[in-house]
């Protein structure tokens, strides 16, 4: 695994200890019509914290596992910025970690 594989791995780590600190994560599975959804972050059909958990986690840890090539880019920070800015949770930690993994894609995007 290279350094940026490692890297990835340890913001997605941070990222679902946040969601577990805020009370955000689903001790149960979401439904599979729910998982079919075809809008940007499942939003009709899910809330932002539940397609971190469900699908954006879960592909992430796949393409580490696999080691596969990462995203080129990643904007999920401004979509957590604005689902959170509603609602009255200490969510900074989980936006700051959202942004570097935004960074951390967007740089490996660029190196290749």
């Amino acid at each position: 695994m290279n350094n940026i594989h490692v890297a990835v791995a340890e913001v997605l780590i941070d990222i679902e200890k946040e969601l577990r600190e805020l009370q955000l994560w689903d001790d149960e599975m979401i439904s599979d019509e729910a998982l079919m959804s075809e809008q940007p972050f499942a939003i009709d059909t899910m809330t932002f914290p539940q397609w971190l958990q469900f699908i954006f986690l879960p592909r992430m840890y796949y393409i580490i596992e696999q080691q596969m090539h990462l995203p080129g880019n990643c904007g999920i920070a401004p979509m957590a910025e604005q689902y959170f800015s509603v609602l009255s949770l200490p969510s900074l930690p989980l936006i700051v970690h959202l942004k570097k993994m935004d960074a951390l894609l967007t740089v490996s995007g660029q190196s290749r």
